[in-house]
Parts: structure tokens; sequence; C-alpha cells
């Protein structure tokens, strides 16, 4: 054998490569079943996510900070006169400006956990410098004739500029406090100095809607951060989906190849173990009958009726093998046609007899008569019947009685039922029986084992048929083997044309 074809053989054996790439997988799965189950999600997991999103949100909402400090300059000028909070104005717009100098430039470099802390710092003191000029225009004397006009005015101008900012930068930590301590010390100087109580309600009022402000972007900020571990762990369990659906079509190929080179085994194994099976079973049939002339020794004739059974027995073997092979492979093809259930099981009955009087075993039969004809394999159906018979007269012990009977079902189905007075099965070994392979305690005991693959071939070919297999057992009561075909099996009888042809009403002349 060349050594290429010795690395296939081995290959269809065992990948070798398939444990290196396995151990990858699952060092991959356990660190995120790891991480999701155990690792604690805090902020600095996303500070770059959130920074980021922090970049896009100035970015886009760029606008709104300049036309609202452009609409409070017009409604200031309109209420004290004073033209120098134009320069207040002027100096705010390049505060707003430097932001988005700093936010255009952050967004075209790639925030890393290495330099996100130097960014998060660029940021909140970009808040600090914008903080202080409105420091200014907190602090600004406005003349008017109605003092309460401007303190109104100047008032709402700072709670929706702390409102807009708090709306912008809730995914910067600390962005209200960095950009409106210097406004609340400026209050509080103002109120502290001219110990007017209207300056003083500002003051107040300023610092609680600040809280409050700096309480709802805290909570938006940890909701975005939960959002963000969800995503995570969402991304997570898909890695971890994907690597077990390939584990699962890499282990599904290669049951498809094994399963395929089991096909190929047994297809070239029934043609090699057949042809010396065929000269074995034909010449000991010759020898055990002497036709070429008698046998000087009278053990040669026993041995060669051992010979001839022992072959017909693992011709038998091969043949159940094939038929469960064909039938797993999907290529157990039926050949269907209308037969009568009644007359194969007669005939069955018939076929079995032979065996069952050797042992002293009557077999009764209860047929219900004209019974109509189903769609079905004939041949697959007598192998169904003639391995339920073979199995209750192998358990039957001597002078038994077997009953067979064939009828209708409750949902308009047919059914044959075999019932032996044999040993039984246990309850928990039926599911072994019913199994390949699968012997309970009993059948291994007895003297006629079986290669237990007569009920599984049973089970297969009424599952071909859409239909149902019934195994009662009780022990040392017996056992009753039900084989059921549907009601869309069986062909209803159909009056002749000429009938439907004379029962049709005769056209009326109008003329």
């Amino acid at each position: 054998m060349s050594k290429s074809a010795s690395n296939i053989a081995d290959k269809n054996i065992v990948d070798r490569s398939r444990t290196r790439r396995n151990k990858a997988v699952f060092d991959a799965v356990k660190s995120t079943r790891e991480r999701l189950q155990y690792g604690g999600v805090g902020t600095v997991a996303f500070e770059c996510e959130m920074l980021q999103m922090h970049i896009a949100e100035t970015l886009y909402g760029a606008t709104i900070m300049p036309l609202f400090i452009l609409l409070a300059t017009g409604i200031g000028v309109y209420i004290t006169r004073d033209i120098e909070i134009v320069g207040w104005t002027l100096l705010a717009l390049s505060g707003h400006a430097l932001a988005l100098i700093f936010a255009r430039k952050a967004q075209k470099q790639t925030i890393t956990p290495a330099n996100v802390n130097r960014w998060v710092s660029t940021f909140l003191a970009v808040q600090i410098i914008i903080g202080l000029i409105w420091a200014l225009f907190a602090g600004y004397p406005m003349g008017a004739k109605d003092a309460a006009l401007p303190m109104f005015y100047k008032g709402a101008t700072l709670l929706i500029a702390l409102s807009i900012t708090a709306m912008s930068n809730f995914m910067l930590r600390r962005a209200i406090l960095m950009t409106f301590l210097p406004v609340l010390m400026a209050l509080g100087i103002n109120a502290a100095t001219s110990q007017d109580p209207m300056a003083i309600g500002m003051a107040l009022m300023f610092f609680m809607a600040m809280l409050f402000c700096h309480y709802i972007t805290r909570r938006l900020h940890n909701s975005s951060i939960k959002l963000l571990s969800f995503q995570s762990e969402k991304d997570d369990l898909i890695a971890e989906l994907e690597v077990a659906k390939s584990m699962s079509d890499e282990a599904r190929r290669r049951a498809e190849e094994a399963n395929l080179a089991k096909s190929r085994f047994l297809a070239s194994m029934s043609h090699e173990l057949r042809t010396p099976l065929n000269a074995i079973l034909g010449f000991s049939e010759v020898m055990a009958s002497e036709i070429l002339g008698p046998l000087n020794n009278p053990l040669y004739k026993e041995y060669s009726g051992d010979i001839h059974r022992s072959g017909q027995h693992l011709l038998d073997l091969i043949n159940e093998i094939l038929d469960l092979s064909r039938i797993e492979a999907g290529r157990y093809e039926l050949q269907e046609e209308a037969v009568s259930l009644l007359e194969i099981a007669e005939d069955c009955v018939g076929m079995i007899q032979l065996r069952a009087r050797g042992k002293n075993i009557r077999i009764v039969q209860q047929f219900e008569r004209s019974l109509p004809s189903v769609w079905a394999d004939e041949k697959a159906l007598r192998q169904v019947i003639l391995n339920l018979l073979s199995n209750a007269v192998k358990f039957t012990p001597q002078g038994g009685e077997i009953s067979i009977k064939a009828g209708w079902t409750a949902r308009g189905g047919q059914y044959v039922s075999i019932k032996d007075n044999g040993p039984g099965i246990p309850e928990e070994e039926i599911p072994v029986v019913l199994s390949a392979f699968g012997q309970g305690s009993i059948a291994i005991k007895s003297a006629e084992q079986g290669t237990g693959l007569g009920l599984p071939i049973v089970q297969a070919i009424l599952s071909k048929h859409d239909g149902q297999f019934v195994l009662k057992s009780k022990l040392r009561e017996g056992t009753e083997t039900i084989a059921i075909l549907p009601a869309k099996r069986i062909l209803q009888t159909v009056p002749a044309v000429e009938d439907v042809q004379a029962v049709q009403p005769r056209k009326r002349s109008f003329a």
C-alpha cells in the first residue's frame, strides 16, 4: 500500500488535524462563557465606544448650540439694549468651535484603550473652557428698567443651556459638573455679594436643576453601558452559536462520510460473501440429500446438514443487515401495488406452520373477512408478518399457542396482531429489543438466538408505509405485536363506469 493511500485510510479513521482546530474552538468558547458568567463589565471596558458615540453626537448636533447662542444674544440685546453681549457671543461660539475641532480630530484617529483617557481629559478640558464662558454670562451685569426681566432672561438662558448640554454630553462622564460648576460658583458669588432674594433664588434653582441633570445624565450613561454590554454578550453568543454550528456541520459531514463508507463496505461484502455462500449452500444440500450417491460415513450427512443450516443462517444475517442499511440510507424503495393484507397473512401462516408443528404449537387464526385491498409493497408486508410470526414461534414453548388476527382499526386502517404465550419481555428491555442488534435477556439465553434486526426492520418498513408498530409484553404472560397500516392506504371499492352512468339523471327536453 502506498504512503498516500495510507494517509487517506488514516484520515477516514481519525482526522489528526481536527484536534488542534477543536482545541482553539473550545478555548474560545470557554473564554466567552467565563466572561459572560463571571466577568464583571464596567465602564472602562466600554470607554472607547462611549467616547466614539460622544464624538458622533457632538458632530451630529453641531448647529444646535450655536443657534441657541445667537437666539439668546438677540433676545438679550432686545431686553437690555446692551450691545456688549455680542462680544460674549463671539467668545461662546469660539468655545463651541473648539469643541468641534477636537471632535473632528478625534474622529480621524482610532480610539484605543491606550489613548482613550487622554481624549477624555481633552474633551473635559474643553467643557471647562465652555463652562467658564457661561460663567462670564452668569456674572455679567445687565442693566434695564425692570430688574426682574434681565434676571428671568439670564436664568432661562442658563437652564436651557444646561438642558442642551446634558442631552448632548451624557456619554461623556462628569461633563455636566465640569461645565456648569463655574456657572454655579458665579451665581453663588453674585447672590452672596448682592443679597438679592431673586439672585439667591436663581442660584438655588440652578443648583437643583444641575443636580437633577447630573442624575439624569448618569442614569443615561449607565443605561448606555448596559446596552453596550448586552450587545457584546449578544455578539459573543452569536459567535458561540457559529462555532457550535461549524462543529455540528463538521460532525455531520464526518457522519455522512462514515455512513457512505459503511454502505460501500456492506455492498462490497454482500457480493463477496454471497458468492461463496451460494456455493456452500448448494454443495451442502447436494451432500445432505445424497444426490450423487450415498455417503460412506453417516456423520458426513449430519455434518453437511449443519453446514447448510449455518450457511443459511449467515445468508439470512447478511440479507437483514443489507435491508437495514438500505432503509437507513433512504434507498429502500417500495414497490407499491394493490394487495390483500388478509391473503398475505394466510400465506405467512402456511409458511410458518411446519416450524410450529415441530414444536407442537397451535396457531389460531381470527381474520375479519371481506377486507378491502391496501396500497402497499407485498414483499415488504410479507417480510413484516414472517418476522413477527418467526419471533412468536421462536419464543413460544413446546405445546404453546399463537393467535394471529387481522381486521379494522378504530381509525379506519387495517392491522395484523400476533400474540404468543411465551416468557414475555421485561418492560425495561422493550426499548432494547426495538433497537438495531438489540436482544433481551431471555433472547440471549434462548437456544435460538437471532440477529436482533427483525423488529427494527419491521418498524422501518411500517414507517415507510406511514404505519405504526406496537409491542405489548408482560413478563411470564406473553408478547403481542401489532402492525398497523393507516386509513389512507385502504383502497375503497368504486362502482363500475356503466353503473355510474346508469344512475345519472336523464336530461329533460324543453322542446
